[in-house]
C-alpha cells in the first residue's frame, strides 16, 4: 500500500524565514493537498492489481456494485487477493513441513514427485500425483498474480502505457510469454532426448511402459497444473469473443493430457504439447510488441506466429492424428496389460479383468456382474496398477478428441487469416478475439462498474501567518486528546498541542 496522505493543514516553518521576519508575525507555508480521483474497473483482475501503489496514490473508498450476490463478492475477494492467498498457503505448507515432522510423510507429497522406484531410478504414477498438481496450481496462481502486479504492470507503465485495459492485457500476455519461454524449451529437450525424436513410429514403441523419468513426469504434471489454472484464468479475465471456444479448448487439453498420462502415452503427450507451445510463444510476443508500440516488429513476429501455427498445428498435428489411426495398432500390442514387478506389464484379456470396485461401478452404465466390455477403459484412470488397454474403442476415443481439438484450431486459424489480410492491407496486426477500444469506454459508463477509487495528493503551498494555524482543527483530525496535568490540575490550553505540533515540523527549539 502507498504511504498514507499527510493530514491537511500540517504547517512547515523554515528557520531562515523566522530569522528574517521583522515582526512577531512569522511567515508559514501551509501545505494543502488537492486530490485527483482515479478509478479502476474491476471486470477482470480488479482491485489493487494493475493500480500500482506508488508515491501518494491510495485507495480511498470501494464502491459497492449493484446486484452483486454474496457468492460473487466472495469470488471477487478471492480474485483480488490471489497473490496473498497463494503464497500464504505455500508458506503454511512449508512451515507445517518444518515444524511438524510427523506430518512430513503427507506434506512431502505436495511438492515432490511420488512413486519413485529406487531399483529402476524411474517414477510410476498414482493418486498422490493429484497433490502435486494442486501444489502446481497454487504456485502458478501466485507467480502469475505477483509477477503481473509487481513486475509486468510497472514495466508497462514505465514504457508509457496508461490505460487500465492495455496494462492488463500486456501483463497477461507477458506472463504467457514467460511461461511458454520456459516450458517449450523444456518440452523440446525431452523430445530431443527421447527415442521418438524425428521418428514418428517410435512414439508408440515400448508401450506399455508404466514408469517414466522424473523430468518427464514433472513436465507432464506441471502442464496439467497450468491448464487447470488456465480454466480458472479464462473465467477471471475479461471475457473475449471466443470465451466458450477457449473454455472448450482448455477442457479438451486437460482431458487429453490426463488420459495420455494415465494410459502411459507420455511420448505422444510430449510431442503434441511442444507442437502447441511453439505458436503460443510467438503470439504473446507479437501482442506485447503491439502494446509497446513496436508495430513493425509486431507484424514480423505475427508472421512468425502464423508459420509456427500452421506448420506444427495443421501439418505435424495432422500427421499424429493419421499415426493414431493407421500406425498405432500396428506397432502397439493390442490387448490389456496389468502392472507387474519392477514396472513391467502382464498381458491379460479384457474379459478376464475383474469387475471394477463398487464405488466406480456405481457411476458406470454396466453391471459389475457382467463382462466388462467397455468398463475396462476406466480402470487405468482410477487404478494406478489397473489394466491398461489399447483396443479399437480406445483408439477412436483418442482420435475423436484429437480431431475435435483440430476443429477448434481450424476455427482460430480462420481468425488468424483475417488478421493477416488486414496486415497486408496495411491496417496492422490486431487480435480479432480482443475487444475494441470502444468497449472499454462503454464499460466505464456502466452503472457502478468502477469498484476502486484512488486519490493522489498534490501539494499546494500558501503563505499564512502563525496565528492562522488552527491547532484545534489539527487536534480534531489527528484524534490527539489534550493531556491533563495530574499535579496541579491546571491545563494550559493549546500549549502542549502547540509544542507537539511544532516539534513535529522541526520548530521545538523556537517554541517553549
Amino acid at each position: 500500500m502507498a504511504s498514507p496522505t499527510p493530514p491537511t493543514g500540517m504547517a512547515e516553518i523554515s528557520e531562515a524565514q523566522q530569522a528574517a521576519a521583522p515582526s512577531p508575525r512569522r511567515s508559514v507555508k501551509r501545505v494543502a493537498f488537492a486530490k485527483s480521483t482515479k478509478s479502476g474497473s474491476g471486470n477482470s483482475n480488479s482491485g489493487p492489481l494493475y493500480m500500482q501503489t506508488s508515491g501518494n496514490v491510495v485507495i480511498v473508498r470501494r464502491i459497492k456494485r449493484k446486484n452483486e450476490t454474496p457468492t460473487k463478492q466472495f469470488t471477487r475477494w478471492l480474485v483480488d487477493n490471489q497473490t496473498g492467498l497463494s503464497f500464504n498457503l505455500l508458506a503454511l505448507l512449508f512451515l507445517t513441513h518444518i515444524f511438524f515432522p510427523m506430518l512430513r510423510t503427507h506434506t512431502t507429497k505436495l511438492f515432490t514427485l511420488s512413486y519413485y522406484n529406487p531399483s529402476t531410478g524411474r517414477y510410476n504414477l498414482g493418486k498422490d500425483d493429484t497433490l502435486f498438481i494442486l501444489f502446481g496450481v497454487t504456485l502458478l496462481t501466485g507467480l502469475r498474480a505477483s509477477s503481473m502486479e509487481y513486475i509486468l504492470a510497472p514495466f508497462a507503465k514505465s514504457r508509457g502505457l496508461s490505460k487500465r485495459k492495455t496494462i492488463t492485457r500486456f501483463s497477461e500476455q507477458a506472463w504467457m510469454l514467460i511461461y511458454y519461454g520456459i516450458m517449450f524449451p523444456l518440452g523440446f529437450y525431452l523430445y530431443q532426448h527421447s527415442p521418438c525424436f524425428m521418428n514418428m513410429e517410435h512414439i508408440w514403441s515400448d508401450w506399455p511402459n508404466r514408469e517414466m523419468d522424473g523430468l518427464m513426469k514433472g513436465y507432464i504434471l506441471m502442464q496439467l497444473a497450468f491448464w487447470f489454472q488456465q480454466i480458472l484464468v479464462v473465467n477471471i479475465e475479461e471475457r473475449r469473443k471466443d470465451h466458450w471456444q477457449m473454455l472448450s479448448h482448455h477442457f479438451i487439453t486437460v482431458s487429453l493430457i490426463l488420459i495420455s498420462y494415465r494410459y502411459r502415452f507420455t511420448r505422444v503427450a510430449n510431442v503434441i504439447l511442444i507442437l502447441m507451445d511453439v505458436s503460443d510463444f510467438f503470439l504473446p510476443l507479437a501482442k506485447c510488441l503491439k502494446y509497446l508500440g513496436h508495430t513493425t516488429l509486431c507484424d514480423v513476429f505475427f508472421g512468425c506466429f502464423m508459420l509456427s501455427w500452421f506448420i506444427p498445428r495443421h501439418i505435424f498435428f495432422s500427421m499424429i492424428c493419421y499415426s493414431v489411426w493407421a500406425q498405432s495398432q500396428e506397432i502397439m500390442p493390442p490387448g490389456c496389460f496389468r502392472g507387474g514387478p519392477g514396472g513391467s506389464s502382464i498381458l491379460v484379456s479384457p474379459d478376464d479383468i475383474s469387475p471394477l470396485t463398487p464405488t466406480i461401478s456405481a457411476f458406470t452404465p454396466f453391471s459389475p456382474t457382467t463382462s466388462n466390455k467397455l468398463a475396462y477403459m476406466l480402470e487405468a484412470i482410477f487404478d494406478s496398477d489397473g489394466a491398461i488397454c489399447y483396443t479399437t474403442v480406445v483408439k477412436w476415443c483418442f482420435l475423436s478428441m484429437l480431431l475435435l481439438l483440430q476443429t477448434l484450431i481450424s476455427v482460430w486459424f480462420v481468425m488468424i487469416v483475417q488478421v493477416a489480410i488486414r496486415v497486408v492491407k496495411g491496417a496492422g496486426a490486431e487480435d480479432s478475439r480482443s475487444d475494441d477500444e470502444s468497449d472499454e469506454v462503454e464499460e466505464d459508463e456502466e452503472d457502478e462498474e468502477d469498484e476502486f477509487v484512488y486519490e493522489e495528493a498534490q501539494a499546494l503551498e500558501e503563505e499564512v501567518g502563525v496565528e492562522d494555524i488552527d491547532f484545534k482543527g489539527w487536534e480534531r483530525r489527528s484524534g490527539l486528546k489534550r493531556p491533563v496535568s495530574s499535579t496541579s490540575g491546571v491545563s494550559l490550553p493549546g500549549h502542549s498541542d502547540r509544542k507537539e505540533l511544532l516539534g513535529r515540523i522541526g520548530c521545538e527549539k523556537q517554541v517553549d
